[in-house]
């Protein structure tokens, strides 16, 4: 068996509180307080002035910093303005030059123009504005160059505008010249052939069968404008000719005097009512006779009562007859002109004595000669 071992009984704690002795101060301690106060006030100084400094110095960086800013802001402001007025330069001088390359195209179109312009009859060339060949210059060795240029450029283009209006304007009114004296003229050369006793659609045909209020037309409608003048010339152009081909002219030189007219008469040899198919214009013998008209020789013989007689066909239905001739001067077949002697005249076949019998014929039937006569005196005294 084993041998129990008891444990000792531990001694009693004495619970009873006795008073503790203050222990007694350990040399240094106060200076070391001293020292961590002093510390502390110089961090706390530091740390106030470093925060009164900083704040100075941030109001200083930021008042520097809006001065900047403000500088900047009007630097920015400057050139925005500068860039505008760039801009505007730039806009004012893009305008310029399309003005001016619109100027120069008109100008171009309006000597095109003018050489059409040039080949209508009796129409004086009007001058063409021409620039100068520096006068729109617009390169400068400063800003202030350039724009003195730019703005004597812009006077220019006025003044070059300004003409070139004059002569569209002077254009239109030449045109309108040329209109109103081609219709004057067409008016009369188609009193000239009814005076004739003829309808002026024998020659022109149906085309010329128009009519209609008159409309002028505004200058700017060059085509239009030109159109009509085109045709009017051209109307009386071919009304000139055919009135060219009428027998309007006299068969015989200077002033002679008619023994009988056109129409009822009393046939010399019979006494008898007759009609008389043309005009007997007094003359001496051997005196030339001559073709009113161009046209050709039909008829160069002798012809019974007409005695020597030549016949000519003026086209369009239009003839004439010239007899008791002493002498034939043409053969058929030949081309006479206004003027050429068609022979001599004489008193062979039903003739009393020396005279021209003269005859007029439209589509084979004959008519009073003295129409066309008349009809050639308003043409020479008619306005050309």
């Amino acid at each position: 068996m084993g041998v129990a071992i008891r444990e000792a009984p531990l001694p009693m704690r004495h619970t009873e509180t006795s008073p503790r002795r203050p222990r007694p101060a350990r040399p240094g301690g106060r200076a070391l307080l001293a020292g961590g106060l002093g510390l502390a006030t110089l961090w706390a100084g530091a740390a106030t002035y470093g925060l009164v400094f900083r704040d100075d110095a941030l109001a200083r960086l930021l008042s520097r910093q809006s001065g900047m800013q403000a500088a900047y802001e009007a630097r920015i402001a400057d050139l925005d303005a500068e860039i505008r007025r760039g801009r505007r330069m730039l806009d004012e001088r893009s305008d310029l030059e399309r003005r001016l390359s619109a100027a120069l195209e008109r100008q171009a179109e309006l000597e095109r123009r003018q050489s059409v312009l040039g080949r209508l009859p009796g129409l004086v060339p009007a001058e063409a504005a021409r620039p100068a060949p520096d006068a729109f210059e617009l390169r400068g060795e400063d800003g202030s160059r350039s724009g003195r240029r730019a703005e004597q450029a812009t006077v220019r283009l006025a003044g070059l505008e300004s003409g070139l209006d004059a002569v569209q304007a002077a254009q239109a009114r030449a045109l309108a010249r040329v209109v109103d004296g081609a219709s004057r003229t067409v008016r009369q050369l188609r009193g000239v052939i009814r005076g004739a006793g003829l309808d002026p659609a024998r020659f022109t045909g149906a085309a010329s069968a128009v009519g209609g209020p008159l409309v002028p037309l505004p200058a700017g409608d060059f085509p239009g404008m030109l159109e009509a003048a085109q045709a009017a010339v051209g109307e009386a152009e071919r009304l000139r000719r055919h009135t060219e081909a009428l027998p309007l002219r006299p068969p015989v030189q200077g002033a002679h005097g008619v023994s009988s007219g056109f129409g009822a008469r009393l046939d010399p040899f019979t006494r008898g009512l007759a009609l008389h198919t043309g005009l007997d214009l007094k003359a001496e013998t051997g005196e030339p006779a001559r073709a009113t008209a161009p046209g050709r020789v039909t008829a160069a013989e002798f012809a019974g009562g007409y005695g020597n007689m030549v016949e000519i066909d003026h086209g369009h239905g239009l003839t004439t007859r010239y007899a008791h001739l002493a002498r034939i001067a043409v053969v058929p077949g030949q081309w006479m002109t206004a003027g050429a002697v068609v022979g001599r005249i004489g008193s062979t076949g039903r003739s009393t004595g020396a005279h021209l019998h003269y005859e007029t014929r439209i589509d084979g039937e004959p008519v009073d000669p003295e129409r066309f006569l008349e009809a050639g005196r308003r043409l020479e005294t008619a306005t050309p």
